[in-house]
């Protein structure tokens, strides 16, 4: 089970796959905001201040290395965990996701059972 009180934003801009992880993650017991917008989830990370980020690559007007690097460059939003959720493979991304700040990397199509592993992974190493 979740520990109270953590928080995790998903921006994604594919509505149903925000729905999944949402329905799935707060049934686990985290409290879950999701944003469809890349350029929208930036500010929304900085007045959410989540635990933990899941982030799209591949999004219009602002992909996901864009976000992640304006995510970090925030002080306060700097040690925030992000996990990138993606159609590319390791290959294709090139160590891009690393460079603009990312922390895991998870390839769509995953199982929620599967992300829920890496979500407690890495809020449990950013808790201690």
């Amino acid at each position: 089970m979740a520990k109270l009180g953590q928080k995790i934003l998903v921006i994604d801009d594919e509505p149903e796959i925000t729905d999944i992880v949402k329905a799935f993650l707060t049934n686990a017991g985290y409290e879950v905001m999701v944003e469809n917008s890349p350029v929208n989830g930036v500010e929304k990370a900085k007045s959410y201040q989540p635990n933990l980020i899941l982030l799209d690559i591949m999004m219009p007007f602002m992909d996901g290395y864009e976000v992640c690097t304006a995510i970090k460059k925030d002080p306060e939003m700097s040690g925030v965990p992000i996990l990138f959720l993606t159609g590319k493979d390791a290959g294709d991304d090139g160590g891009k996701s690393f460079e603009s700040g990312g922390d895991l990397f998870i390839k769509k199509p995953f199982s929620c059972e599967r992300l829920l592993q890496m979500v407690k992974m890495v809020l449990m190493s950013v808790t201690k």
